[in-house]
Order: structure tokens, then sequence, then C-alpha cells
């Protein structure tokens, strides 16, 4: 079998990557301005904590928002915005929940009967439901979609950067050398795609004391301005570790929370 080029000129009718490139329509009472993808090398380095953020910011800057979460096997999204509500729809197709602000939601443990189930899929059914949440949900008029990415450079990064018209990529990383290794992996996929990298977060970057204001490097010294001049990222924003941030998220209460680190990011999207 030969090499994937990435150009479906030179495949066959039955190639699998060019069936799969094959766009879905978004949901025809749907109309969606930007669309972000928050993207991560590995798991655990907070992106959703990023996603959650980022849409809550840019609410409270007017726009109409929308978080599709296409982590769908480790869906978080609901619950850190307090969403209990399943999925309903009508005529018009599947029908978003929303948050207290307004900001419209799908994710997967809407549709489960326990939020605790594990969704236990091949990467076909993942992202086929990935590709439902663009198409069948009824997102209606909405300024700018965040879509929360499962970790990695697998099936579902390649289906989303391939079908859905993502306008630009929030890489987030933390300072340790591995993930950084990891989320060099991710940019150079995203260049291979010609999806732009609009900022680099650097999670957990320090711990900064709430007596003397000394910040405490936990994870050792940041070198994520020498990986973002490496891909000519401009935006490198370094959130330090906040645990009222992250119970905020726990709790469901994200939309309350203080997130002034990534405000400025938020104003440029």
């Amino acid at each position: 079998m030969s090499e994937c080029t990435h150009d479906c000129s030179t495949c066959g009718e039955d190639c699998k990557e060019r069936k799969a490139s094959q766009k879905p329509q978004l949901n025809k009472y749907s109309k969606i301005g930007k669309v972000y993808a928050v993207m991560s090398g590995k798991g655990g380095v907070g992106k959703s904590t990023v996603t959650c953020s980022l849409a809550t910011l840019s609410r409270r800057l007017g726009k109409s928002v929308a978080v599709l979460d296409g982590d769908v096997t480790g869906a978080s999204i609901a619950k850190a915005f307090g969403i209990k509500d399943k999925a309903v729809g009508n005529e018009k197709g599947i029908l978003p929940a929303e948050s207290v602000t307004g900001i419209k939601i799908v994710s997967m443990n809407m549709f489960l009967n326990d939020e605790n189930d594990p969704v236990i899929w091949r990467s076909s059914l993942v992202t086929g439901a990935v590709t439902q949440f663009w198409r069948d949900v009824c997102w209606g008029e909405t300024d700018v979609m965040f879509i929360d990415m499962p970790p990695g450079t697998g099936d579902v990064p390649l289906t989303v950067f391939q079908n859905l018209p993502v306008d630009g990529i929030i890489m987030v990383t933390t300072p340790q050398e591995l993930v950084s290794m990891i989320v060099a992996k991710g940019m150079a996929m995203a260049k291979m795609l010609n999806i732009p990298i609009i900022a680099v977060v650097e999670n957990m970057s320090y711990y900064q004391c709430s007596k003397c204001g000394e910040k405490l490097y936990i994870f050792g010294e940041s070198n994520v301005d020498k990986i973002a001049k490496q891909y000519g990222i401009e935006c490198v924003v370094k959130m330090p570790l906040d645990r009222v941030v992250a119970a905020a998220c726990d709790n469901g209460a994200v939309e309350y929370a203080e997130l002034g680190m990534l405000e400025e990011l938020a104003k440029k999207l």
C-alpha cells in the first residue's frame, strides 16, 4: 500500500483517506463564524481548561460562542460548565445545551445514561461522532466555535483538520521536556495540513506563592518561547498553576472564575 501524500488527486476512489476527506456540510440552521481547535500533544496538560476558559472569555466579550467537545472518549466540557442535561432534538437537528451565560455546548456525556459510563469505541465511530456533532447539531448563529480536541495527532485531529473549516489552532503544553517534544509533533502536523497556529499556551508554567509572590518553576524552566520561535508563532501565553480555576472546572463553575491570563488571547480570536 502506498504512503498517503495528503493529495487526494493521486488516490483511487476506494482510498479510505479520500472518502474521509469528503467534507460534511454544516447543519442548514447553523451559521458559524470562526472555528478554533484547541490541541495538545498529550493528555493531562489542561487542554479542556484552556478551551473552557477561552469560551468563557469570548462570551464575556459579547460574542455568541459554541464548544464542540471532540474528545469523545474523555469528554469533560459539559462537566466544567455544570451541564447535566441530556441531548434532545427536533426537526432542525440535535439541540446543544446552553450554559448559564449562553454558551452552546455538545459533549458525548450528554448522550450517555451516566456520565461515568466509558465510551469503548473504535476510531471510526469516534470520528463519526465528531463529524455528526458538526453536521447534525443546530448551532444557530455563532460568532466563534472552539473544538476541544483529544490528545495526540491521530484520527480525530486529522478528520477535524481535513473536513472542518478550522481557522486556527491553539496549542496547549506544559514545561516538561517530554511534553514539549510531543507538542512539536502537533505543530509539525498543523504545518503539514496548512492550519495556522494562533497561539501556544503553556499551562502549569509556574506556581506563584500567594504570600511572597515568588514564582516557583515546579516542572522546570520553560522552553516554550524557543519552540514557538521555531514555528514562527508570536503569541505565547504562560499560565500558572491555579487551584482556584481547577476547582471551578471540577465544580461546573468555570464561567465564574477569574481567567485574566487568557484575556488578551481571547480578544485576538
